[in-house]
């Protein structure tokens, strides 16, 4: 009988954490449900998660709306297997032995639902073959 992986831990980056980084971690949470632990943050956190950020996750049937930017904290980084940023330039510190993947996606902010769908669909497709990658099947 095989022991279980120990669960991966994600960790989704960006500026604001209000649009890509919301998204990339609301669809692995999603998708991967507790097979995998899931965090966001951004360098410079926002007020509040961008508005059509929430309505084209939505459109997708995932509510998150009740969700807020958070800080990024050296702890987080830490305490990650993988690392995804996702434009947040030299704010995102490393760490050696940390995996990092540099999602490079337009950035939705000031943007109105019409353009956020394509970066929305583009983060659900990495965040499907990150899954795959380390075996897990999806849940939804």
């Amino acid at each position: 009988m095989s022991t279980p992986a120990p669960r991966p831990s994600v960790l989704f980056v960006c500026v604001h954490n209000a649009g890509r980084s919301q998204m990339g971690a609301a669809f692995l949470t999603h998708l991967g449900g507790d097979q995998v632990e899931v965090r966001s943050a951004g360098s410079a956190p926002a007020d509040a998660v961008n508005p059509a950020v929430v309505k084209a996750m939505a459109e997708v049937g995932i509510d998150i709306s009740a969700e807020t930017p958070k800080v990024l904290t050296t702890e987080a980084v830490q305490s990650s297997d993988v690392v995804i940023t996702m434009g947040c330039g030299d704010a995102c510190p490393v760490f050696p032995g940390k995996r990092y993947l540099d999602w490079q996606l337009d950035d939705p902010a000031g943007q109105g639902v019409d353009a956020v769908r394509p970066i929305r669909d583009e983060i659900e497709q990495r965040v499907r073959g990150l899954l795959a990658e380390h075996g897990i099947p999806t849940a939804a």
